[in-house]
C-alpha cells in the first residue's frame, strides 16, 4: 500500500509547502461520513501516483490552524499543492474520475 502521511499544523510547511513533488492534502475528520467515503479513493490515488505525488491527510479537529489558514469550511476538502501554492481544490465527495482528472492536470 502506498504511504499516506498524517500531516499536522507543526509539520505542514515542511511536508507540503517545501515539497519538491506536488502534494494532495486530504482535510478530513473522524465524524465526517463523506470523508470516510472519499478515503478509499484517496488511497487509490496514492497508489496510482506513487513517486509522482505525495498524499497526506490532515485531521481538521486536531489541526485547526492550517484548516483556518486555507479557509477550509467544508470537508472532505482535497487541496492540491504545487511549488508551495494551491494549484487546485475539490470540496465534498466526488467520484474518483474527478480526482484522477485533477491529479493528471496537476502532474502535466
Amino acid at each position: 500500500m502506498a504511504s499516506i502521511v498524517e500531516v499536522s499544523d507543526a509539520t505542514f510547511d515542511n511536508e507540503v509547502l517545501k515539497s519538491t513533488q506536488p502534494v494532495l492534502v486530504d482535510f478530513w475528520a473522524a465524524w465526517c461520513g463523506p470523508c470516510r467515503a472519499v478515503s478509499p479513493i484517496v488511497e487509490q490515488v496514492a497508489t496510482s501516483y506513487e513517486g509522482k505525488l505525495k498524499v497526506m491527510k490532515m485531521d481538521v479537529d486536531q489541526n485547526n490552524q492550517t484548516a483556518a489558514r486555507y479557509g477550509i469550511r467544508g470537508i472532505p476538502a482535497l487541496l492540491f499543492f504545487k511549488d508551495g501554492k494551491i494549484a487546485d481544490q475539490i470540496v465534498g465527495y466526488v467520484p474518483k474520475e474527478a480526482i484522477h482528472a485533477t491529479v493528471t492536470k496537476l502532474l502535466a
